[in-house]
């Protein structure tokens, strides 16, 4: 702080009060306020800790991210940098201030009515700022609705639908914003069925006219949540309103795993279509039992059974005396679609009006009676030992109430969050840390990877029926970085232990997975853990929610039967947690002398692509390796093929070639961490795919689309890429500066088919202005929340290839800020058209991971077409374009 800011300071605080602790006046959400704090203290402290205002949102601490964006005055600030001092006297508007769900504002009912968000924490921050642009300009053009945003970073993509919402909300209101006035098949079954047999474990019929839905599968922002209760209530009839979805637990919850893949819908919503369907027949026998009619001549509305002669019954007049603990049977057939309601109606997601609202759904909102708040001490250089602690500093923190160590694990447990951050930083400063590992260089990963010790394996291969005559073989290289998942709220988790009982609440993606390992480290009975599912931000794959679950329960040792809550900070989620694995991809192609492919040789080195806990004999969690008796680290691994692979996902052409090879080579040592990110290895064996036959349809002279065409004879991929390229209107006439490029392919080789034409403008800098998407999920459930999905793909996507890299020096990560590791944001958005291919015949795929691959191939291609240089290496930034131009001939 300058000499001028500290005088400033010094006058605000002298007209506070001279008491020891001064008090500061303001208006809150339009009620007079008087806190008695340390003037110092951030807003944001303030607002959540004493206040009990959740709306705004911790992401970063540093004013960089704008999740914790409230109005002061007319202008939308953020709180997590703002002393308290700054605000006395002002007026503050938080989310709660905005409107409520009986008199919600024009931005609330707008942000609802465009579902505008994925997982939604950034939501607050951004309606604050949507708020404060109209305040001031009610009729604002969709450029000025980005540049308000820009503050505003989203990681889920969800921006175009957020830049339409507060357009919307300007419409409605004729360009005046003023607060509204209040508003008046198988004989098999299903594999997560088989796994989870008992029908009562799915769900349950009350007698007040609901049905309780336990699914195993978690909300991640990818409206899982709603597409289940569509399929409940279309084989159940039953209004959707009538279901109640009970977030997962391992009390109650069938074990689905681990909610990733893509498959929620594949798995979880197959197993409770033939639950209800089963439980559904189950229903009309005892009614035509108690009724005295065939079952047949029953039907069923809203849960109301009739029959010949207007008897009826009801779901809720029965529901006593029927028995679901009885396991599934074989061989029900669940409703054709062509009988269903509401399964490819666009129904609105059921947890966006608590997050429109701010009301608590997220976990970094939760607490529980007499809740300690907890903080962890962790090494900036790589896999650092704690060698000494000095804990005088952190013992004189008032409110202190622990200081936990064993071996390099040490933390704090404090009767305030401030209180707990004090003493953290206390420790900090006291420590005394071994040098730790040598990272590789991050300026020729290729070279590290293909250096290391590993184990190779043969993917898959294909022999050409008559062998042909190659003349000649080309061969190019292609890297991804590392990338982070860069979650916008770091992660978050309470843990409670009584006795030898431990109850835990996390934003895991697999809770029965995370008991599994807590089991191991705590050597208790699975059963004497709770593990409870409450949402969190985006995660996009294994991030920290398993590690900072397992430091809740280590701080809660000590805590007296009190619940304890751990929240890490920005820099220990970009540092800490693990990355998407760095990639080398090699693919070498044996030509004739019309340059077609006889044979396809695609090799990938990688790190594995899983590492998430409960899946091996030892814990994957952070915290075991740090404790005075260690676990061993865990080498990252690759699913198997059959599952969809890890670093040789989508390695496999799905193009007609005569012949092929694909390798994958995994390594054996792990310095950077390494787990699932979002398509694990598929985004970077897309982008090699789809750019290497770009290279060869360009050396041919072979329109793109043409040519992938002619290699493909599964008619699903040709319709994408057709019906991208038709709305795309392909391929235009060749505009200076603008460029166009193709990208495809079907994730998994056995999942959703997409097809993406980008298109680009630029010239030492790449702008991406459009982006065109068609895919085919089978039968849609949510037609919007697929599209929704491929958005929110297609943006992250576009961030991944312009920006994304996680950096560090030889020593440590240093990419720890959004300043460091910077995202997409609002200006640099492009638009986004997604054609949707609905087949309500065939069974539905998960839409959450199909874009990225193709994006990312679509993007390189245009900037091959656009600039006439090829970018082999992930992120195509400005130095990497301009080394491109210089050994361009």
């Amino acid at each position: 702080m300058g000499r001028r800011g500290q005088e400033v300071r010094e006058d605000a605080i002298a007209h506070l009060g001279r008491s020891n602790m001064p008090h500061v006046r303001f208006r809150l959400n339009g009620v007079e306020m008087d806190v008695a704090a340390d003037p110092d203290r951030s807003l944001l402290d303030i607002l959540r800790g004493e206040l009990g205002m959740i709306g705004p949102h911790f992401g970063c601490g540093a004013g960089e991210c704008g999740a914790c964006n409230v109005i002061v005055g007319d202008r939308a600030m953020s709180s997590c940098d703002m002393p308290l001092w700054l605000v006395a006297n002002k007026d503050i508007t938080t989310p709660e201030g905005l409107g409520s769900a009986n008199a919600p504002h024009p931005l609330q009912r707008a942000f609802i009515a465009e579902q505008a968000l994925q997982c939604g924490y950034c939501v607050s921050g951004i309606l604050m700022s949507a708020a404060a642009l109209l305040k001031r300009n009610p009729a604002p053009s969709s450029d000025e609705v980005k540049e308000a945003l820009d503050r505003n970073l989203c990681r889920c993509g969800s921006h175009n639908r957020m830049v339409r919402a507060v357009l919307r909300a300007a419409a409605e209101n004729g360009g005046a914003m003023s607060r509204p006035p209040p508003s008046p098949s198988a004989a098999t079954l299903p594999v997560s069925l088989a796994a989870n047999p008992t029908l009562s474990s799915w769900l349950e019929f009350s007698a007040e006219g609901h049905v309780t839905v336990w699914p195993g599968k978690v909300e991640i922002g990818q409206g899982i949540v709603t597409a289940l209760a569509q399929i409940a209530a279309d084989e159940l009839d039953i209004d959707i309103a009538r279901i109640r979805m009970v977030r997962a637990s391992t009390a109650a919850s069938p074990n689905e795993g681990v909610t990733s893949g893509s498959l929620s819908v594949q798995q979880s919503g197959r197993a409770l279509r033939y639950v209800c369907a089963e439980v559904r027949q189950i229903f009309l026998e005892v009614a035509a039992d108690r009724l005295g009619v065939k079952k047949t001549s029953l039907s069923v509305e809203d849960g109301s059974i009739s029959g010949p002669g207007n008897v009826r019954t009801s779901y809720w007049e029965l529901a006593d005396d029927v028995e679901l603990e009885r396991d599934a049977t074989p061989g029900i057939a669940p409703k054709l679609a062509t009988e269903r309601r509401l399964a490819g109606d666009s129904v609105h997601r059921i947890d966006i009006p608590d997050k429109v609202f701010a009301r608590p759904r997220f976990i970094q909102d939760w607490s529980l009676p007499a809740t300690l708040h907890g903080r962890v001490l962790r090494p900036e250089n790589s896999r650092a030992r704690l060698i000494e602690l000095n804990e005088d500093g952190a013992r004189a923190v008032a409110g202190l109430v622990a200081i936990v160590r064993d071996g390099s694990f040490a933390g704090v447990v404090s009767e305030t969050e401030n209180g707990a951050e004090a003493a953290l930083n206390a420790l900090r400063k006291s420590a005394t840390w071994s040098e730790g590992e040598i990272l590789p260089d991050e300026n020729d990963l290729a070279a590290f990877l293909k250096s290391q010790p590993l184990e190779s394996v043969v993917i898959s291969t294909r022999a050409a029926s008559t062998p042909g005559d190659g003349k000649r073989t080309i061969r190019q290289q292609y890297t991804r970085p590392y990338i982070a998942h860069a979650s916008i709220a770091p992660s978050c988790a309470m843990a409670q232990r009584s006795g030898d009982k431990v109850h835990v609440w996390t934003h895991s993606q697999g809770v029965y997975l995370l008991r599994t390992d807590l089991a191991l480290l705590l050597k208790l009975p699975a059963e004497n853990i709770t593990v409870e599912h409450l949402e969190g931000a985006g995660c996009y794959g294994h991030n920290a929610a398993d590690d900072v679950a397992l430091d809740a329960v280590l701080l809660a040792k000590v805590a007296g039967g009190r619940p304890v809550r751990v929240q890490w900070s920005r820099a220990d989620e970009m540092s800490q947690a693990p990355f998407g694995a760095a990639m080398a991809i090699e693919i070498a192609a044996d030509l004739d002398a019309g340059g077609e492919i006889l044979h396809w040789h695609h090799q990938v080195w990688s790190n594995g692509h899983a590492a998430r806990p409960g899946r091996a004999a030892q814990p994957a969690l952070l915290a075991g390796f740090e404790l005075a008796n260690p676990f061993p680290r865990m080498i990252s691994t690759n699913p198997p093929q059959a599952n969809g692979g890890g670093a040789d996902r989508n390695a496999v052409p799905l193009y007609d070639f005569p012949s092929w090879q694909v390798e994958s080579h995994r390594l054996l040592t792990m310095p950077v961490r390494t787990s699932a990110l979002r398509t694990l290895g598929a985004q970077g064996n897309v982008f090699a795919i789809e750019s290497f036959l770009d290279e060869i349809a360009a050396e041919r002279r072979e329109d793109p689309v043409a040519f992938r065409l002619r290699l493909l004879s599964d008619d699903r991929a040709r319709d994408v890429i057709r019906a991208a390229a038709e709305r795309a209107k392909w391929k235009r006439a060749q505009r200076p500066g603008i460029g166009h490029g193709i990208g495809f392919a079907r994730y998994k080789n056995m999942g959703a088919y997409c097809a993406a034409v980008a298109e680009v403008e630029g010239d030492k800098d790449i702008r991406v202005r459009k982006l065109t998407l068609a895919v085919d999920v089978g039968a849609a459930i949510n037609p919007d929340g697929v599209i929704n999905q491929i958005e929110g793909g297609a943006i992250q996507a576009t961030s991944w290839v312009l920006k994304e890299r996680v950096r560090f020096d030889r020593q440590r990560i240093t990419s720890t800020t959004w300043s460091d590791y910077p995202i997409l944001r609002f200006s640099e958005v492009p638009e986004v058209e997604v054609e949707l291919i609905q087949r309500p015949e065939l069974d539905p795929v998960g839409a959450g991971e199909a874009a990225h691959g193709p994006v990312t191939a679509a993007i390189a291609n245009a900037v091959f077409d656009c600039l006439g240089v090829r970018i082999r290496d992930l992120p195509i930034t400005r130095e990497r374009l301009i080394a491109a131009m210089e050994l361009t001939p």
